[in-house]
């Protein structure tokens, strides 16, 4: 594989960003050697600078579920380029889009558009707080909410990857309102809940945790959940930003038969364009300003670019028959995999929630944070190297969720088979 572009493009952006990147887990630090810089991408493949083509699994991180490119998102997006990129003011794409997010989750009976998932759980957990009164916010650990002060507290994503469980710079007032607690422990939640009750506003959780991987819920665990808080007035806020009409079309909520009071989108709904919502029931949602007085606005929120990816997206997701075809290649997948490992010999555990997955490096099963610590970083890194060698591109992390497109096909799923047998065979 060459990489002698991406080498020099590194250093370059090494001088004049962070890291060479503007997001941390790019930098490779985790799996080590240089993150291909990519040229373009077209179905269920990126292409380097460098000219190497790889079948892609990280997607943009989740929101290329129809594949990199499409045809009618493309042809949506130059249409609307030439008509204007930002207007600063009400487009009818915005209604259209809120209008086929909330058919998708009847939880919610009004959306807000903002422009990132993390924009969403900051501004659902002042709208929470607005409507209770109340300060405090129970998280879980492991679950990545975005990187506003408050909820990097033993948070997923990048800051499980580079061991940084909490962040310099968020001053101990924010975090000293925020109680985590062990991801599917059901008595550690009700006691938190039962002796702090009167000052929590809101809990927000991933229900599938995919910024550790991909950490399914307990049969009952959720149940518990939705009883206690609505048993103590405290708002339920299922941040779907990735699980969103990735764990089923109506996402977790619609796979597990949760009804939560507010729920936090992206991702899928951007079509690939920076995109993020929240919403919910009626009356919490009036809080938010000009109807009522919880201030939440954003110049770009809403720009025409965003909602016509978002909607040509979801209209062709919507389709009969469509996502479930993106399920089954994700069962293919899981499948595949399985039959690979066991071949090899390796020692791993699969999880998967619709079109979402994750391979763990380690013999236990995982249902937390700690469980998940416990696999093999060392054991991921080589497995990555050798899959990117072989033309299979992962997310650069062991505690990062793989993702699967409508692009993917059955010819995909056996090229990454074999080289994940040649990739667990060198272990």
């Amino acid at each position: 594989m060459r990489l002698g572009r991406s080498r020099a493009l590194f250093r370059r952006a090494l001088a004049v960003m962070p890291g060479g990147v503007n997001s941390p887990v790019r930098a490779f630090k985790a799996v080590g050697g240089t993150p291909p810089f990519i040229s373009r991408a077209k179905g269920a493949r990126l292409y380097d600078v460098d000219g190497n083509e790889y079948i892609d699994y990280v997607l943009s991180w989740g929101p290329m579920i129809l594949g990199h490119a499409h045809p009618r998102v493309v042809s949506a997006l130059r249409k609307a380029v030439g008509k204007g990129t930002s207007y600063g003011a009400p487009t009818p794409l915005e209604v259209g889009l809120a209008e086929l997010v909330l058919k998708a989750y009847p939880s919610m009976d009004k959306v807000r558009m903002v422009n990132s998932g993390t924009e969403a759980t900051m501004s659902a957990i002042r709208v929470a707080r607005g409507f209770t009164g109340r300060d405090k916010v129970i998280k879980f650990e492991g679950c990545y909410h975005g990187h506003a002060d408050g909820l990097l507290v033993k948070a997923g994503s990048g800051a499980t990857t580079f061991g940084v469980p909490d962040s310099p710079g968020v001053p101990k007032s924010y975090a000293k309102n925020t109680i985590t607690l062990p991801f599917n422990d059901p008595t550690a939640l009700r006691s938190a809940i039962e002796k702090n009750w009167r000052e929590i506003a809101c809990l927000i959780v991933e229900p599938v945790v995919g910024n550790i991987g991909c950490v399914l819920p307990k049969p009952g665990y959720l149940e518990a959940m939705r009883r206690l808080t609505a048993k103590y007035g405290i708002i339920l806020i299922f941040d779907e930003v990735m699980t969103g009409f990735r764990v089923s079309y109506g996402g977790a909520q619609a796979r597990y038969g949760i009804k939560p009071d507010m729920t936090c989108l992206g991702k899928v709904i951007g079509g690939g364009l920076p995109v993020g919502a929240f919403g919910g029931r009626r009356e919490i949602m009036e809080m938010v300003a000009p109807q009522g007085p919880v201030y939440q606005a954003g110049t770009l929120s809403g720009n025409p670019l965003a909602m016509t990816a978002g909607i040509e997206t979801l209209k062709i997701l919507s389709r009969k028959g469509v996502w479930d075809r993106v399920e089954e290649r994700a069962v293919q997948l899981e499948a595949a995999l399985g039959q690979a490992a066991r071949k090899a010999g390796a020692e791993v555990k699969f999880y998967r929630a619709g079109t979402m997955f994750c391979t763990y490096f380690t013999g236990r099963e995982v249902f937390d944070y700690q469980s998940a610590k416990s696999a093999d970083t060392a054991k991921f890194g080589r497995f990555f190297s050798v899959m990117l060698e072989g033309g299979v591109n992962l997310a650069p992390s062991q505690f990062e969720a793989g993702f699967i497109s409508l692009a993917h096909t059955p010819a995909d799923i056996a090229k990454t088979a074999r080289a994940a047998y040649h990739a667990f065979k060198n272990l």
